[in-house]
């Protein structure tokens, strides 16, 4: 069945647990469509995993278009999420919906989400208005990091906790029809899942949550020197690429990659023909034409 707004929220109201995985190409999206997973989210994170940078500023709206419609060819029944970059919709509303339109009509996105509680809710209204579905994303947001001083919990002491709770309702309020909770406290993350009507998504929120969300490469253990403590390791893909990519290069220094079987072949004939063409043959190359002249 086909994953869409209605369907997600269908599964919240039935106790359904929605599951997520974050997704940058169109072979990693073949393989969670056929594996059944609910929804995608072509997350800025595709800033660390993918380009190689220490955090997810500096991604732009146009690399998350350029994943987000590879991802959207492989996909038939999941749902598809665009992460709105750092600075794509904190400058002004305006900016914020014709991004967002970008990021559906060029990336081919169902909905986008975006950082950020009531600091944001007049741009979830406006994009929602332009019948655009947002997803909020409150708790730890990576996109402040630096006002945050680092990647840390959220929700600890009561202040907090309470603005958190608060920033759920508002951007629900404001038309949010699903919202992440990243780094908070289980108790406080499912405390919110039961006062909102929309689905909450964790990530390092604990169970209570409508549903749950990694990102790939780090469930499927490809990074080696970089675990979070609300990361399960459900594969150990990373250590076979790399014993992969090892056997491929003792393989082809000693030439035991391509065998037989990987060859084609070509009819003696054929080839004593071209042998002969060699050897009475005298060739110039005219360097203006880049043709082979005999």
């Amino acid at each position: 069945m086909k994953n869409t707004v209605t369907t997600l929220q269908a599964m919240k109201t039935k106790g359904e647990k929605i599951s997520m995985l974050t997704c940058y190409d169109y072979t990693t999206a073949c393989l969670m469509e056929e594996a059944g997973i609910n929804a995608i989210l072509i997350g800025d994170s595709l800033g660390m995993t993918m380009m190689g940078y220490s955090d997810t500023l500096p991604v732009t709206v146009d690399d998350i278009i350029h994943h987000c419609a590879s991802v959207s060819r492989g996909l038939k029944d999941t749902f598809l999420v665009a992460d709105m970059p750092f600075m794509s919709y904190q400058t002004s509303v305006e900016d914020a919906v014709r991004n967002a339109g970008r990021l559906i009509k060029e990336g081919h996105a169902q909905a986008v989400k975006l950082e950020g509680g009531a600091t944001v809710v007049e741009q979830i209204k406006a994009i929602t208005k332009a019948d655009i579905p947002v997803v909020a994303h409150i708790g730890l947001t990576p996109q402040s990091i630096n006002a945050f001083g680092g990647f840390k919990v959220q929700g600890k002491n009561v202040e907090r906790a309470i603005q958190i709770l608060e920033d759920a309702k508002a951007v629900e309020a404001a038309g949010a029809f699903m919202v992440t909770l990243e780094c908070v406290p289980e108790e406080l993350a499912t405390l919110i899942s039961k006062e909102l009507t929309i689905p909450t998504i964790g990530i390092g929120a604990g169970n209570g949550c409508d549903g749950q969300v990694l990102v790939y490469q780090d469930m499927l253990g490809m990074f080696s020197g970089f675990k979070p403590k609300f990361v399960k390791h459900f594969a150990n893909i990373g250590e076979d690429m790399k014993n992969a990519f090892k056997a491929y290069d003792a393989e082809v220094k000693s030439q035991a990659f391509p065998a037989a079987e990987h060859n084609f072949a070509i009819d003696s004939e054929v080839m004593a023909e071209v042998e002969k063409h060699i050897n009475t043959t005298e060739f110039t190359v005219n360097l203006d034409s880049d043709k082979v002249l005999a």
